[in-house]
């Protein structure tokens, strides 16, 4: 039986990934991938990372160095992977959709819950205040959504979005010619939306599309949602966007330096982040730990389709969802294999 380490493991992990397997050892690992734990997958061909572990250079050489050819993400994001580092050495393979339906739902859960204040009304009523100053909202219906990135979850979080009413922009640094979507420019989305929404990868050109001066670009009392990589928005930017009311306020579900914060209890601890801080105390933010994925659906669909990449590679066949740094650049592919043979390298 195959040994595969298994790092940043949580009860809702252990509960899909044990209900479903019958090949594998799994060796469950609490703490998140990095150099200093990387040791402990000695002795296992494979293991399977999470959205926040480190698998940069030193991590790859440690974990090549031990034995391990095979790093099956259970998660759809990959830009915390050093993909040239680990060509020729590791194949990576992830899960590129597990649920978007649920991703794009909780964005709208955020969007619903800031605009109509349901989380203020929540506490309230267990005091049982009724009164209703403060909590007073908007229609969505007629108001302009602007949504950047529109890939499976973007798409879906556009039809959603049109059962309200609402009318859509969109922005995509590839957009999708076929798709009945109104694409247009960064600057026209910033200026027209009433609420804007991120569904884009994190990339090179995407980090920080929210800046200082995305911000004042955009219309008063906009509204920001954010369910895809932290690092979309500068943090700082959003502060003093909120601080001088141009955003009438921000779901997050992801934030700029979650790492070593999000999927962690820190209740009874002192966190050392003062942008995190003043976030989390504004009345006007609400901060989910990364929980869009966070539905049974997709629990099962991400141990189904990590267990099946799992197989393929354990089994030499055609690895279906397998990335490296050539496929990611169409400007070089001519080392990367996979079109011929069915991996990349």
């Amino acid at each position: 039986m195959k040994k595969v380490a298994f790092f940043d493991t949580k009860s809702y992990d252990k509960e899909w990934f044990n209900k479903l397997n019958e090949k594998y050892e799994f060796i469950f690992i609490e703490g998140k991938l990095n150099p200093r734990t990387a040791q402990l997958a000695k002795g296992c061909e494979a293991i399977c990372a999470f959205v926040n572990d480190d698998i940069g250079k030193e991590t790859i050489d440690i974990l090549y160095e031990v034995g391990v050819r095979a790093i099956v993400l259970r998660c759809a994001g990959f830009n915390n992977v050093d993909f040239k580092e680990a060509y020729g050495k590791i194949n990576i393979l992830r899960v590129p959709a597990y649920s978007p339906y649920a991703v794009a739902e909780h964005g709208m859960a955020l969007l619903l819950t800031l605009n109509r204040k349901i989380h203020k009304a929540y506490n309230r009523t267990r005091d049982f205040n009724f009164s209703l100053s403060g909590l007073v909202g908007m229609d969505l219906h007629g108001k302009t959504v602007g949504v950047i990135g529109t890939g499976k979850i973007g798409k879906i979080f556009i039809n959603i979005c049109k059962g309200f009413g609402m009318k859509v922009l969109a922005y995509d640094l590839f957009p999708d010619k076929k798709a009945e979507i109104n694409y247009v420019d960064l600057d026209t989305l910033l200026k027209e939306s009433d609420i804007i929404s991120l569904h884009c990868p994190l990339t090179e050109e995407t980090k920080h599309i929210l800046s200082f001066k995305a911000f004042e670009k955009m219309k008063e009392g906009v509204y920001i949602i954010n369910i895809s990589r932290g690092e979309l928005v500068e943090s700082e930017a959003l502060l003093q966007a909120l601080s001088t009311k141009k955003v009438a306020g921000a779901g997050l579900d992801v934030y700029e330096e979650e790492a070593n914060l999000f999927f962690e209890d820190f209740s009874n601890s002192i966190v050392n982040d003062d942008v995190l801080s003043l976030l989390v105390s504004k009345p006007n933010v609400i901060i989910t730990s990364h929980q869009g994925f966070l539905t049974k659906e997709a629990l099962k669909n991400i141990a189904k389709v990590t267990l099946e990449n799992l197989d393929e590679y354990f089994d030499g066949s055609k690895l279906t969802n397998e990335i490296c740094y050539q496929c990611e650049e169409s400007s070089n592919k001519k080392e990367c294999t996979k079109n011929k043979v069915g991996r990349c390298f």
